[in-house]
Parts: structure tokens; C-alpha cells; sequence
């Protein structure tokens, strides 16, 4: 008899189920969270348990990586799925949340989600931690601003690395401000320096990459965006069209279609929320800031006019996605064509 197994995880504890090939329940358990005991309570079914399956959330790429070094058939299920699933049952506990995903599991009734290899979620965390001390910075910088507006004291447009001098210069004369806001620039200077080295990192591992430098051709794409798509993709053979990109990184409408109603609405914003908004902060270069034309960035122009540039923006976005797994999977690079009018990825696009 085959059986299926359902995995409820949380930081501290784990509610499983097992259920037979009919449905029934066989054993319910509540484990601490750890792989060893997880594999200890399934190995009494061995060769019968025909699928494990968990929700997708933090400690899943982590739980169902050793979980497969260990043998056990784990399944990493879409978390809209099994949301849509759970929410039939009229209790929310972690308890039936476990039984509902192992039935799941029993019906093939689920959606599996890639669970990305190690590099990349080195390389995703690399690109995180970056952005958000970036944010930190920017926000300490808009802070010292603030601070100084009251007194009537103007920095004014200058270079990012003389910030911290003209904040000096200005407070001059005024010790008891001085003595506010000097702790400011000093943490403001410390941890701009622990984003260059962040940044540093970034863009060493942009030339490491070939794949990476080959997305680098596109106009408008940068080292950034190119680590965020191979970083979030990364394996292009998840894909077996490059048309299912866009729709990934939910840069396609969304749709609405019963009886006589027909109605298609904005993109769906599902998938990756950074990569989607590296695409379109590209998409936005390759229409306002790009001198060179090219075939995608002439379409995107024509569609600003008539829809406007946030609309033609994410349009363009969506085509970048494509161009960007064409590249990765052909192994091509972005050339223009002939008189510099016509942008193609060596003929396949």
C-alpha cells in the first residue's frame, strides 16, 4: 500500500501526517524541527511513502535539500496552492494544515515550486543584503537632512563623498548641534563603507559568471540586474519556453473570464518581487536614458505614446525577461543589427 506524508513546518516544531493511498489517516505526530527526527519518524514506511511534501516558505529550500540528501521523495508545493487547499477546512490549525497537505499529496492535487540550489541562494542573499543597505544609507542620509532643515542649514547638491565634509562645514560654530548630529556622518561614512564592499562583492561575481556578462550585452542591463535574474531563475531549463518568463515574474495581466464577462486587468505581481522591479528599473533605462536604438527599445517608444511610459515600461520589462533566458540558454549575446536599428539575440530573437 502506498502512503503520502504531510509536513506542517515551523521554526520550533513540525506537525506531520501520514495518510494511506484511500486517504485515511495512519499516524499524526508533532517533531521538533530537525531533519533527523523528521527522517527517523517516516523510515517506518520506507520504500511505501511515495511522496513528502512541505509548503514553500523560509526554512523549506534548507529542510527540503537535506531531506532529499536523505532519500525521503520531499515535494516543495506553491504556497497559493496550498493556501486555496487549506482554506476548505474549517479549523486553521497546524494539525490539519499537515493532514490537508498530505492529501494533497495523495490527489497530486499541488503545484511544485523549484527549490533553488545553494549558489543561488548565496548570491540571492548577496543582492538583499546589498539592497537593503543601500535603503539604510539612503535613510540616514534623508535623516541628517531633516535634522538640519530647521536651523536653516543647506547642504545642497554635491557628490556622495563629499557628504560628510559639507555637513561638517555647515554645522561649523554651532557646538551644541555639533554635538547632536557629528555621530551621524560617522555612521553614515561606516556604513557606506560596508556598501562598497557589499557592492565590490556583487560585481565580482558578475564577472565570475558568464552567463551573467553574456546578459550584460543587452542595453539597459547591468551587473545588478543580470545577478537578480540568474540569481532567481536559477536553472533555464525550469523554463521550456522563454515566453513563460514574463508570466513567472507576473509581468502578464491577469484575467477574468466567466460566461459573458471578459475582462483583463493589471499584471498579476506574482513571483519575485526584486527581479520584477530590476526589469522594470531596466525596461526604464532602455526608454529614457539608452542613446543607441534598437528593435525592443523603438516598440516600447511607440507603445509609450499610446499608453503611456508606465505601461510601455512594464511591457518592455516583460520582453527583457525573455531576451535575458534566450541569451542564458542559447548561449548567445545581444548584438544590434545592421545600422544599429534592429536589436536581436544573434538572430534567435
Amino acid at each position: 500500500m502506498d502512503f503520502y506524508a504531510g509536513l506542517d513546518v515551523s521554526v520550533e516544531a513540525t506537525n506531520v501526517c501520514v495518510v494511506e493511498g484511500d486517504g485515511k489517516v495512519v499516524r499524526e505526530v508533532k517533531l521538533e524541527t530537525d531533519p533527523d527526527a523528521i527522517e527517523l519518524f517516516l523510515a517506518e514506511w520506507g520504500n511505501h511513502l511515495k511522496r513528502v511534501g512541505l509548503e514553500a516558505f523560509s526554512y523549506s529550500a534548507w529542510l527540503f535539500t537535506v531531506l532529499s540528501e536523505k532519500g525521503l521523495p520531499v515535494t516543495c508545493i506553491e504556497t497559493r496552492h496550498a493556501k486555496a487547499a487549506l482554506n476548505v477546512m474549517l479549523n486553521k490549525t497546524d494539525r490539519n494544515d499537515a493532514k490537508g497537505i498530505a492529501q494533497m499529496m495523495r490527489t497530486g492535487w499541488f503545484r511544485a515550486v523549484h527549490v533553488k540550489s545553494e549558489g543561488a541562494q548565496t548570491l540571492r542573499a548577496l543582492l538583499v543584503g546589498r539592497k537593503a543597505m543601500l535603503s539604510k544609507v539612503l535613510d540616514m542620509e534623508n535623516m541628517i537632512l531633516g535634522l538640519l532643515r530647521p536651523f536653516g542649514l543647506k547642504i545642497g547638491g554635491m557628490s556622495v563623498g563629499r557628504f560628510e565634509a559639507r555637513v561638517r562645514e555647515i554645522m561649523a560654530g554651532k557646538k551644541d548641534l555639533e554635538a547632536i548630529v557629528t555621530p551621524l556622518p560617522d555612521a553614515r561614512s561606516a556604513m557606506r563603507l560596508q556598501l562598497a564592499k557589499l557592492h565590490r562583492l556583487a560585481l565580482a561575481a558578475a564577472r565570475s559568471d558568464t552567463a551573467v556578462r553574456r546578459m550584460m550585452t543587452v542595453p539597459g542591463v547591468g551587473a545588478l540586474v543580470a545577478l537578480t535574474f540568474r540569481a532567481t531563475v536559477d536553472d533555464p531549463a525550469r523554463f521550456k519556453r522563454s515566453t513563460n518568463v514574463g508570466a513567472h515574474f507576473g509581468l502578464t495581466p491577469r484575467r477574468y473570464q466567466s460566461g459573458q464577462t471578459d475582462r483583463i486587468g493589471g499584471i498579476s505581481k506574482c513571483g519575485d518581487e526584486l527581479t520584477r522591479a530590476m526589469l522594470y528599473e531596466a525596461a526604464i533605462a532602455i526608454l529614457t536614458r539608452i542613446p543607441k536604438n534598437f528593435k525592443r527599445r523603438l516598440w516600447g517608444l511607440r507603445l509609450a505614446r499610446k499608453k503611456g511610459l508606465k505601461r510601455a515600461a512594464t511591457a518592455v520589462a516583460r520582453a527583457l525577461a525573455v531576451v535575458l533566458h534566450k541569451i542564458w540558454t542559447s548561449g548567445t549575446t545581444f548584438r544590434l543589427g545592421a545600422g544599429g536599428k534592429r536589436g536581436r539575440v544573434a538572430a534567435a530573437v
